[in-house]
């Protein structure tokens, strides 16, 4: 997906993967401190960002929103490797609750950016995907979304979209074209699913 984003004035801020969930297992047998969950979740980040980064020509790693902006004049995609920045920042609690999803928004906001959730289901359901009755959301307001159990996006992100007044997106990445037909608005091609969450 990385790759597919050249040229399309993208910044890219990736999720801990299976590195995070291990954590997550680990703190399931072993009851860390919050503080520790956290900022070992988003040293994961930043280890994937690394990772991502060294198979992706087209991208650079970002530790700054000034390096965000420097590497995308450049005509790079910045890789936003966070964790130094957020550590200066400091703006989220200690929780499982934030993400990379509330990480992005927070980021997002700040350059006055849009946001893109890219997952691997299409988009925002009543339940579990695979769960029987499940129903896909097409649309739906942030406030809604505080009282959801279970879905796609972490705990914390509707809140900050409330409080940014904002909107995102939740896309499947499995197809990048869909990614791409959302963010360009030459493209507008949007025979698909995704979720829009309404923030403002």
């Amino acid at each position: 997906m990385a790759k597919k984003l050249e040229n399309t004035n993208s910044v890219i801020i990736l999720g801990g993967g299976e590195f995070a969930n291990l954590i997550r297992k680990y703190d399931d047998e072993q009851y860390f401190s919050d503080e520790v969950n956290h900022w070992t979740a988003i040293d994961c980040m930043d280890i994937i960002a690394k990772l991502v980064d060294d198979k992706v020509d087209s991208a650079k790693l970002a530790y700054s929103i000034t390096d965000v902006n420097e590497i995308s004049n450049e005509g790079f995609t910045p890789i936003f490797a966070v964790s130094e920045f957020l550590k200066n920042e400091d703006p989220f609690e200690c929780s499982w609750d934030v993400t990379s999803d509330s990480i992005a928004a927070y980021i997002a906001n700040l350059l006055n950016a849009n946001l893109f959730i890219v997952t691997n289901v299409n988009g925002i359901y009543t339940q579990e995907p695979k769960e029987q009755g499940s129903t896909f959301i097409s649309k739906i307001d942030a406030t809604k979304l505080l009282t959801f159990q279970e879905s796609s996006i972490d705990v914390m992100l509707p809140s900050l979209l409330l409080e940014f007044g904002t909107d995102c997106y939740v896309v499947n990445g499995k197809f990048p074209e869909r990614v791409l037909s959302l963010i360009d608005d030459n493209i507008n091609d949007y025979n698909f699913d995704y979720t829009k969450i309404i923030g403002e």
